[in-house]
């Protein structure tokens, strides 16, 4: 059943047309990724369906059985006002409904009692969501709802999503994420709408194979223009042929090539070289981080080499950013202290650090005095360039640039700097994703050190090497690897796993234990041999399974590889799971081999 339908929409600002007769229509059981570059009009489009913003012209179309809530892009809390307090004012819900909706994203117990802006970004935007949800909605607007969420708040965001009976537009620069809670694929691009019945990996895929075919088609014209101008330009001279010569005239005249628009083109990233060197980048000596009042993480000692990528991650309000504001030297440590290897120049880009740029500075003045001495004006224009800033945009003064502009500004001057340390706190949260994911190919091959704050994991998992975890004011190498990481995440949220709760303050010296304590005795060897025993099969039924869908893969690829030209949605759908049964299958598995690890010990 169609519930939304927009007609021949139009928005301008000024000269610049957003939208231009954009037409779609939404139905009760799509689960709709919205995409497209920066400023194509996807917010536009949401505002105007939620009435927070009028059209030039067209309409819209809302069937009376539409119940439609959006996630508030901003807060509605009042000061000092109780989670509990908030979701019944704003939904008129009774006490025991929003507490049981609040519970789905896990807001429970003592939190329902905490003030709203007392609590960490992630969890305010769980009480938004439960908030949401208690509308009884039967379709979702979310715009952005991705940006600043911690990973545990996203997946817990993923299963709501795909859990939710009915249709949603969720429009998100996170490929991982559309790919994960999304079956159709709406473009914005050029004031169009472009509505495609597949995930965001299927749509690129048509696109690709849409390109083929306009490409092929325009190179057999160009060959059938070539051979009409031939005859033209052999027989027009000659009377007795020259009516057949002005009718190909004619003819060539009507052959029109097919425009190829391909806006998803890829960008590439270059940063400037810097010189690759060995030995140590970071040490951490009994570090201490916090404010005057408060100690957010305590003892911590951490030592990277240089060249390493490392990811900071850790639910919102752990101390990522105090971390690494203190690393940058915008925090002095309150106890024990860090040191740089010698001769690193370090460069740091913070969430809100393009709130200090010169309004009358220009785009490429700004990029021209940030970059290291050798970095040629060309290097400068094609930086400019891969952050969206092309042509005469470089001449653009800063006081016009939006917040995201200006964030992706000074993320550009950073990386023109040739430092030989970046310090990135949330560098994706103003690209779209084929920038994003430049970006993280383009540091992958970075040669200097990178630590890192970021919840894309399609940008984690290009980049990241290593892991530091920031969890119960501790920040500790994590030992397994971001796949690891995040399926933990995955399985607390559905409840399979429990989220260890430990104690991260110093333990305490050691003292004799008094006689009647009780302490519990270790396994008998016997149990043991039949634990380990059950943890054999379970590590071989791990691997069958992974080999059986790993082998099922190999042979649908191979079919592709075979005729590329033939597109099958069933199939793809197919090698998806596949792909999906053997990340499942090998995360099992790497669990059980370090429980038998453990238990072997």
């Amino acid at each position: 059943m169609v519930l939304l339908q927009v007609n021949e929409l139009r928005k301008a600002y000024g000269a610049a047309t957003i939208l231009d007769d954009a037409t779609a229509a939404f139905g009760d059981d799509q689960k709709i990724g919205v995409i497209g570059r920066n400023g194509a009009g996807k917010s536009t489009l949401c505002r105007i369906i939620t009435g927070h913003e009028q059209a030039d012209g067209g309409t819209i179309t809302r069937n009376t059985a539409l119940r439609l809530s959006y996630l508030e892009q901003h807060d509605t809390f009042k000061p000092g006002e109780k989670v509990l307090d908030f979701l019944m004012r704003t939904t008129g819900s009774e006490h025991w409904e929003c507490g049981q909706m609040a519970a789905r994203f896990q807001l429970k117990n003592e939190l329902l009692e905490e003030a709203v802006q007392n609590l960490p970004g992630g969890f305010q935007t769980r009480v938004k969501l439960a908030a949401m949800l208690l509308g009884d909605p039967n379709f979702l607007i979310l715009d952005e709802p991705s940006n600043y969420l911690d990973l545990s708040t996203l997946i817990l965001l993923e299963n709501f999503l795909l859990n939710f009976k009915g249709g949603y537009l969720v429009v998100s620069h996170d490929r991982e994420f559309l790919k994960r809670t999304c079956d159709h694929t709406l473009e914005v691009e050029n004031g169009q709408l472009t509505l495609y019945p597949g995930d965001i990996e299927e749509y690129f895929e048509f696109k690709e194979e849409q390109l083929a075919q306009k490409e092929a088609y325009n190179r057999g014209l160009d060959k059938k223009r070539e051979q009409l101008q031939a005859f033209i330009d052999r027989f027009r001279a000659k009377a007795s042929t020259a009516t057949r010569a002005q009718s190909k005239m004619k003819q060539l005249a009507r052959l029109k090539t097919i425009e190829i628009a391909h806006p998803m083109s890829t960008v590439k990233i270059h940063i400037p070289r810097v010189e690759r060197k060995a030995g140590v980048a970071l040490d951490c000596e009994d570090l201490t981080i916090g404010y005057p009042e408060k100690d957010v993480a305590r003892h911590i000692r951490v030592e990277i080499d240089r060249g390493k990528h490392v990811a900071i991650l850790g639910n919102n309000g752990e101390g990522k950013t105090t971390f690494l504001r203190t690393l940058a030297g915008g925090l002095a440590p309150k106890a024990g202290g860090f040191r740089w290897g010698s001769g690193l120049k370090i460069a740091y880009y913070a969430q809100h650090v393009f709130s200090v740029l010169d309004p009358e500075d220009d785009i490429y003045a700004y990029l021209s005095r940030e970059s290291a001495p050798g970095v040629t004006s060309q290097d400068v224009l094609t930086m400019a360039g891969c952050f969206l800033f092309k042509g005469d945009d470089v001449e653009k003064k800063v006081k016009v640039l939006s917040g995201g502009e200006r964030a992706r500004l000074v993320l550009a001057g950073l990386l023109l700097s040739k430092s030989h340390v970046l310090l990135l706190d949330e560098p994706t949260n103003h690209l779209d994703f084929e920038t994003v994911e430049a970006l993280g190919r383009a540091l992958k091959s970075f040669a200097g050190t990178v630590l890192f704050i970021s919840h894309d994991r399609t940008f984690v998992n290009l980049l990241a090497s290593s892991i530091l975890e920031v969890k119960k004011g501790r920040i500790l190498h994590y030992p397994g690897s971001y796949e690891d990481y995040v399926y933990h995440l995955e399985q607390v949220a559905r409840g399979e796993e429990e989220d260890p709760q430990e104690d991260f303050s110093p333990a305490p010296e050691k003292k004799s234990a008094p006689a009647e304590s009780i302490q519990a005795p270790p396994p008998k060897k016997n149990e043991q041999k039949v634990e380990l025993k059950k943890l054999q099969k379970s590590i071989e039924k791990a691997e069958g399974r992974a080999k059986h869908f790993t082998e099922e893969r190999d042979k649908i690829l191979a079919e592709m590889a075979k005729n590329p030209l033939h597109y099958s949605k069933d199939r793809n759908a197919r090698l998806k799971e596949c792909q999906i049964k053997i990340e499942e299958a090998e995360a099992e598995w790497n669990l059980l081999a370090k429980k038998m690890e453990k238990l072997q010990k």
